[in-house]
């Protein structure tokens, strides 16, 4: 039986890994949930799957979620704070912690997870955007297994050799759908509102992770995790447009092969995978119809309308604190432009001028990451330093 610490437990990737133990609740027992403000969705979840501990990312929160649980009748810990999702994340009434949390506020406690040596299903990409080196040396260090669940990195690491390891690898290939502007020019793209930007074509996701898609900053975010996540260098990462994604990703090989992971655009398959890997289960997922799909399409991505995918290439060549410059002054233009206060062309245009702005560092440890992403973050939103 394994023991699920579940952070982001009420956004699509928590509601969708829920689903999944829901069918298989022989196997799978809840130990903890996270949310970020949702309060009482985290208690409608408390009360369903009684879990040891839950956690409010939002501290000042904290009394509504322990009031909360108390009235229902619940043993269940409440915890608060980024201090409460160390602490959930290191406890030992779990073995498997599913990192959900979307942003860089996510990463202290995947960091606190492969400390604990615990088997990591790793959906927040900022763990290894902003500290891929400190992660993945975390992981080694103290026995941890990581599993990306994200659909592109799931796919690599089923095509990748068995043994885990890169033998005859020739590059990595990853996938996008091209977003909801695929074809757009610039122009096209200037009075772009937020509603269209989250309408994504294939997949149902936050906003944050929608917009990202649509600016193609999520897939150059992706590549950065590639190059972590498989010790592989950027110039054998590339990247396809393909529209009906089905396919999730390819590994090309030194001998003319190459091994595809293909499926219906649904995260839950890549989270049965995570959570049961080596066996294979039932994810709720139907079967592929190659027939009724007719087609599948490839191109490639067009980069001058659509810069964010270089600006991610820059950062891995500059390397050191650049990743997390990169992803924290990403993170700040997606919020201005919901907010209204940022047109989407001006995304990459913050993006570029604040790496150009950063000093470089070399990715010592997390403070000196985190202090390059505090910086960074203030000049995306326009302040004075």
């Amino acid at each position: 039986m394994r023991r699920v610490c579940l952070f982001g437990a009420t956004g699509s990737i928590g509601r969708s890994t829920l689903d999944v133990i829901d069918r298989h609740a022989e196997r799978f027992t809840v130990s903890a949930l996270s949310a970020h403000t949702q309060v009482d969705a985290l208690l409608e979840l408390c009360r369903r799957y009684r879990p040891k501990q839950a956690c409010i990312a939002q501290a000042d929160l904290h009394p509504q979620l322990r009031d909360g649980l108390r009235a229902a009748g619940l043993d269940t810990e409440a915890l608060a704070g980024a201090e409460g999702l160390d602490a959930l994340a290191a406890d030992g009434g779990s073995d498997t912690v599913v990192a959900a949390i979307v942003g860089a506020a996510g990463v202290s406690s995947t960091l606190a997870a492969a400390r604990a040596g615990k088997r990591i299903l790793l959906a927040n990409k900022e763990s290894v955007v902003l500290a891929g080196q400190l992660l993945m040396r975390t992981v080694q260090a103290h026995g941890a297994q990581l599993f990306p669940i994200d659909s592109e990195h799931n796919a690599i690491f089923q095509c990748l050799p068995p043994n885990g390891g890169r033998q005859g690898v020739r590059r990595l290939v990853l996938t996008a759908s091209g977003g909801p502007f695929r074809g757009y020019s610039r122009a096209q793209l200037e009075a772009i509102t937020p509603e269209q930007a989250c309408k994504h074509p294939n997949w149902s996701m936050g906003r944050k992770i929608s917009v990202d898609s649509a600016s193609l900053m999520n897939k150059g975010l992706e590549v950065i995790e590639a190059h972590h996540l498989f010790d592989m260098p950027p110039g054998r990462i590339d990247v396809v447009v393909h529209p009906q994604s089905i396919v999730h990703s390819m590994v090309d090989y030194l001998d003319g092969s190459v091994i595809a992971q293909m499926g219906l655009p649904d995260m839950r398959t890549a989270i049965a995978y995570g959570l049961s890997h080596p066996e294979r289960i039932d994810a709720g997922v139907g079967a592929l119809d190659l027939a009724a799909l007719a087609k599948l399409e490839f191109e490639a991505p067009d980069r001058a309308t659509f810069p964010c995918l270089d600006l991610a290439y820059e950062a891995i060549a500059r390397g050191g604190n650049a990743p997390a410059v990169l992803n924290a002054a990403n993170e700040v233009a997606v919020e201005r432009f919901l907010a209204g206060d940022l047109p989407f062309l001006g995304i990459p245009d913050t993006i570029a001028r604040v790496l150009a702005a950063v000093p470089w560092e070399p990715a010592a440890d997390l403070a000196v990451l985190l202090a390059s992403d505090g910086e960074a973050r203030l000049r995306a939103a326009g302040q004075a330093l």
